[in-house]
């Protein structure tokens, strides 16, 4: 059988082919025994530990590649398909590579993630530090795909000729591809400026398009929005840089809610800014302290509008505030002042009567009423 082998393959690529599959399978043993023990040692450090444990498949993989590259670099050129297995190696380790920049951007996410949790009540760093860190990730990943496929290419001849030729008609080719690409481009600029401007950061409140949400993903060309009733809005990157939106939590997340309602004008003032006080205080997880007030801001010819602003930690906790109040306010006005509520008033007026005087007796009568002609 062996001689039946050396018939179609000669001596020297026999050997060749041994010692390159030797060569990869010493170099892979000896990667994994290396990176379990650098593993190891690196335990105590999150860090190391954590991009040792990214890196680790790559790096297994590339080590017996570069190996089998040098044993075919070491080979005779005149060696049947020297040329095709030198590179079909070199693609497989510039995407290795590739896999190895990849993994370790990665790292350094998942990093600065664990680092900076957003579970935490003061959170609004946390969050800034997490979309700066997953908008410049996709990015950064991005190039780093494109680079690694750019030098796969550019390992062929015909690849090549053709980076040339667009080199020479630089000027057509550019313009054509900037229109072609446009919105890529577009995303991808407005993702950096997200990432350093911060208009939008994770898990912020905001209005887009009349929909009240929070940001719950931001990828390298749109945004994720999850809509109070768990619907998702989809949202290109570019609209936060072009259109105005409302984002509630910017620089806090607290806010200052008001409730509206009519009222008649006997309404008295102060024992319903006393129940509004003691409401409050009922609800410490609700209402934050600093703002409760109850004013007049509006008058009409049938009853006045009351206001009442409070403030709460959030938006969540500000619509529920509202909601209380509102619910309490109306209770109290109906069971203590029922009068005061919006009422519609009529009056009534006698017809107005002329006095006419008696002939005999010298004193005004009332002249019968006289019914309108029909």
């Amino acid at each position: 059988m062996f001689e039946d082998l050396q018939s179609y393959i000669p001596v020297a690529e026999l050997k060749t082919l041994l010692v390159a599959a030797v060569t990869a399978l010493v170099l892979s043993i000896g990667a994994r025994l290396v990176t379990a023990m650098l593993q190891r040692v690196a335990a105590p450090l999150p860090f190391m530990r954590e991009m040792l444990l990214q890196l680790r498949q790559p790096v297994c993989v590339l080590v017996p590649l570069l190996g089998v590259q040098t044993v075919w670099t070491a080979a005779d050129d005149n060696l049947m398909m020297i040329g095709a297995l030198r590179h079909v190696t070199t693609l497989a380790i510039i995407a290795t590579f590739t896999w190895l920049g990849l993994r370790a951007v990665a790292a350094v996410q998942e990093l600065i993630l664990i680092h900076h949790p957003v579970n935490i009540a003061d959170n609004l760093r946390a969050r800034r530090i997490q979309t700066q860190t997953r908008v410049l990730v996709r990015t950064l990943s991005c190039f780093v795909l494109l680079f690694g496929l750019a030098t796969m290419l550019m390992t062929f001849p015909s690849a090549r000729q053709f980076g040339g030729s667009l080199l020479a008609s630089a000027g057509l080719a550019g313009l054509a591809v900037g229109f072609a690409a446009k919105p890529v481009l577009g995303n991808l600029i407005a993702g950096l400026q997200i990432a350093i401007t911060q208009p939008i950061r994770l898990d912020d409140v905001v209005i887009v398009e009349n929909e009240w949400g929070r940001i719950e993903e931001i990828t390298g060309t749109y945004v994720v929005v999850r809509i109070w009733d768990d619907r998702r809005l989809i949202v290109p990157l570019q609209w936060f840089i072009e259109n105005p939106f409302q984002n509630w939590t910017r620089v806090s997340s607290s806010l200052t809610g008001a409730i509206t309602f009519w009222v008649d004008y006997s309404i008295p003032l102060e024992p319903l800014r006393k129940e509004l006080e003691r409401l409050l205080h009922e609800v410490p997880q609700l209402w934050d302290g600093r703002v409760s007030v109850l004013q007049v801001v509006e008058t009409s010819e049938r009853a006045i509008q009351l206001r009442v602003l409070v403030s709460s930690r959030d938006s969540s906790s500000g619509w529920d505030l509202r909601c209380y109040i509102r619910e309490n306010l109306i209770t109290f006005i109906s069971h203590k002042h029922p009068q005061s509520l919006p009422q519609l008033r009529a009056a009534f007026q006698a017809s107005p009567t002329s006095e006419v005087v008696s002939p005999n007796h010298h004193e005004p009568i009332a002249e019968p009423e006289r019914q309108p002609p029909v």
